[in-house]
């Protein structure tokens, strides 16, 4: 079982399982919301279970998904599309030592001009 939170505390989850790779998304919409890339692992809706009573946002961030994030403070929390069961969770999201490992870099074509990719993963323009 691992588990983690929102800055304040405020929305805490946790999931079962060993965890999927972390991905590292260079897309416009996931810059503005992380104000970098953003990491985040995959998991099936149904390992996460929120564990307090105040839950996360959700915004409607394009037509294919919604952005999760604490209504306290701001946190972004998640990325889920619509019309799958699967949700990015941001790794910096996760408490601890989180025994992720990074895979690959999606949407680079998207990627800010500030800073350069150096660590030999596999990149790819798009998703």
């Amino acid at each position: 079982m691992k588990s983690g939170s929102c800055l304040c505390g405020e929305v805490t989850c946790e999931r079962d399982g060993k965890p999927e790779p972390a991905v590292a998304c260079h897309y416009r919409r996931c810059r503005e919301t992380s104000g970098h890339f953003r990491s985040a692992t995959e998991i099936h809706r149904s390992r996460l279970r929120v564990t307090r009573d105040v839950g996360p946002r959700r915004y409607k961030s394009s037509g294919r998904a919604r952005r999760g994030f604490c209504a306290t403070r701001g946190s972004s929390l998640f990325r889920e599309g619509f019309g799958n069961d699967r949700l990015a969770v941001a790794a910096g999201a996760i408490d601890g030592k989180t025994g992720l490992r990074s895979a690959e870099h999606i949407h680079v074509a998207d990627k800010g001009d500030y800073h350069e990719i150096g660590d030999g993963l596999t990149r790819k323009d798009t998703m």
